[in-house]
């Protein structure tokens, strides 16, 4: 069971970050946590489709994409095999697509919107590289933790 953010912040505040960034709830599942795995990328979804194919062991996958609501790094296909592979969720500086679709899947996913342009498939990025998000710094191997109120993150 996923612990309130409020509730977590009042236990832990000072030990914990808590993103501004107002993302929207567009997957199956509002609440979620995890071990943070990342990837920085534009406009270019190769890493995240590669790592989300890997087992996730309940982790959550953070997505710097720059905050570019240019193209989708994120669709249903990807998201299915997140779900397939055991992901607890994807964090999205970015945009998503197949909204319908993934707000089905029993996957916590949060981003700035939708588009359904496609992105590239060159593989440009990085992949567990601590990630920073409007000040918040994501670590791969700390813990995150989201629900409607938002995202808090260990320091």
């Amino acid at each position: 069971m996923t612990i309130a953010t409020a509730d977590l912040y009042d236990e832990r505040g000072d030990e914990l970050d808590s993103l501004s960034l107002q993302l929207l709830d567009l997957g199956g599942r509002t609440a979620f946590d995890g071990v943070v795995r990342t990837v920085r990328c534009h406009r270019d979804n190769a890493l995240v489709k590669a790592t989300l194919a890997t087992p996730g062991d309940g982790a959550v996958l953070v997505v710097d994409g720059g905050g570019s609501l240019e193209s989708a790094l994120v669709g249903d296909l990807i998201a299915a095999a997140a779900v397939a592979d055991g992901w607890a969720g994807i964090i999205v500086n970015g945009a998503i697509r197949d909204r319908d679709a993934i707000g089905m899947l029993p996957l916590g996913v949060k981003a700035l919107g939708s588009n359904p342009r496609k992105s590239a498939k060159d593989g440009v990025g990085e992949v567990d590289v601590p990630v920073t998000i409007a000040g918040v710094v994501f670590r791969p191997g700390a813990h995150v933790w989201a629900d409607a109120d938002g995202v808090l993150v260990e320091r």
